[in-house]
């Protein structure tokens, strides 16, 4: 058996629902998900972000070259 890893569109993904199902062809659909450590970690950058808590790249980007 063979496995067929593809990214279609929304667009895309009615066509080839629609051409399976009319083969006769079994197949499944994986939605991706990410992990829920992973969704925590980013509400709590979005957290920190509202409450004015980071600094710009450029101002890190001077932080670090003044601790040299």
């Amino acid at each position: 058996m063979s496995r067929y890893v593809i990214t279609p569109t929304l667009e895309q993904e009615k066509l080839i629902t629609a051409f399976l199902e009319e083969q006769h062809i079994s197949f499944f659909k994986e939605d991706e998900t990410l992990p829920d450590y992973v969704l925590d970690g980013i509400a709590k950058g979005e957290a920190y972000i509202s409450a004015g808590r980071f600094i710009t790249h450029e101002d890190f980007k001077k932080r670090i070259s003044a601790s040299k």
